[in-house]
């Protein structure tokens, strides 16, 4: 089987996030793909954090909910809980208390981040309500990853 793995045509790893995905921009959603999903994969689950913000890990988007047999989610989702079209998934609250992607803003004089885009393949069904933090995403799927893609971006 193919390695787990994250992309996106927007961005290569490790490179510049574009301007359409950060707050200075559209505020978009990028699109990601993925290949190599483990066997017996029941839910992915993708978060998206900025590990060098100033007040700690700060999460700009939780995407949950997403079936094993999906490969990819496109460019610009809503930013409703839950999203039907183009592809079924729930979306939890960022560090702004909001729902779906909040990208990223850049005040001018800071240094420049990652943002790590993590998809993580679980081997169960997650009994979560819509609308979960970071934290009950992690207690809940504590135990359960089987593997994890990433990737990384620049802003």
């Amino acid at each position: 089987m193919a390695e787990f793995r994250l992309t996106s045509s927007a961005f290569e790893h490790d490179e510049d996030l574009p301007v359409a995905f950060t707050a200075e921009g559209d505020d978009l959603s990028p699109p990601l793909s993925w290949e190599g999903v483990p066997e017996g994969t029941q839910e992915l689950v993708l978060v998206c954090e900025d590990p060098d913000a100033d007040v700690g890990v700060f999460t700009h988007w939780i995407a949950y909910g997403i079936g094993p047999t999906v490969n990819a989610l496109p460019q610009g989702l809503s930013r409703d809980a839950v999203i039907d079209e183009p592809v079924e998934l729930v979306q939890g609250l960022n560090e702004f208390d909001e729902v779906g992607y909040s990208g990223p803003t850049n005040p001018g004089d800071r240094d420049r981040h990652r943002y790590f885009f993590r998809l993580f393949a679980l081997d169960v069904v997650l009994d979560v309500p819509v609308g979960i933090t970071r934290a009950e995403l992690r207690a809940a799927a504590k135990g359960h990853v089987l593997a994890t893609a990433e990737l990384v971006a620049i802003a």
